[in-house]
């Protein structure tokens, strides 16, 4: 069972939802991520950004327990979810089911665009149809796919456009309900229109779970993130508030040229 923020655990600090220590993660015995240490909000949209092969993708993979089926990968160091220390949880399942994850490219499911949303609330006990369509008519909506799709829901998903495969897959994602969400370049296949309105969604969404954002566009960070880390060559170089990072107020000039666009 994993703790639900608010929610006694006896090693979770108040206030914190997820809580790192001396991370490194390898693959194959070599860092690709090493020596990380931050905590990340309840309630706060947390940016993480930096050049490709930073480690940003990796970081996400370790929470959510995905070196299970990452050959070669291996995890050092601590990460605690609610208080509780992943590497040790036996229920996988159950941290999956409270940590949405949507990776830059769209992993559509081998069905219908409703089955598909409503996967996860069916496989929380939820059986009655007219719940079901509740359901997926409002994550559909936040993912800005619903009018798109309402009229076509018995099709499948798969033959939807890519930056649609991708919407579906954050609806997919908001319908497990999940306490931290996690975006991994999640614009990528969509259009800016359409990434405009997600991102409304996202202020929305911090009222209701955390969420981890990582994007390779530095505006769209300053735009969402509460605090923003910068992840360089397989270290977090820092850790700090969105505003201060973007206006000057950088510890390490690494993170201040990078934002202002002299690399990456």
């Amino acid at each position: 069972m994993v703790v639900q923020p608010g929610q006694a655990a006896e090693e979770s600090v108040s206030g914190q939802i997820l809580t790192v220590k001396d991370l490194t993660i390898s693959y194959g015995g070599v860092p690709a991520l090493s020596g990380v240490n931050l905590d990340i909000r309840e309630n706060e949209i947390f940016g993480i950004i930096g050049p490709a092969n930073a480690g940003k993708t990796s970081f996400l993979k370790a929470i959510n327990r995905m070196d299970m089926f990452t050959a070669g990968m291996g995890v050092q160091g601590e990460i605690r979810f609610c208080g509780q220390d992943v590497q040790t949880l036996k229920n996988v399942y159950a941290l999956r089911s409270a940590i949405g994850v949507v990776f830059p490219l769209p992993v559509g499911l081998p069905m219908t665009i409703y089955d598909n949303v409503a996967l996860a609330p069916r496989l929380r006990g939820i059986k009655a149809r007219q719940d079901l369509d509740v359901i997926v008519e409002r994550c559909l909506e936040r993912a800005a796919l619903w009018d798109e799709v309402k009229d076509r829901l018995d099709s499948l998903g798969s033959l939807l456009s890519g930056g649609q495969q991708q919407r579906l897959t954050i609806a997919r994602a908001l319908s497990q309900e999940p306490t931290l969400l996690m975006l991994d370049e999640f614009s990528i296949a969509v259009d800016p229109v359409t990434t405009m309105r997600i991102e409304d969604v996202l202020k929305e969404l911090r009222q209701e779970m955390t969420i981890i954002l990582v994007t390779n566009l530095v505006q769209q960070a300053n735009r969402l993130a509460d605090r923003t880390a910068f992840f360089l060559q397989g270290s977090c170089v820092e850790v700090g508030d969105t505003a201060t990072l973007f206006t000057g107020g950088a510890q390490d000039q690494r993170t201040t040229d990078y934002i202002e666009g002299r690399f990456g």
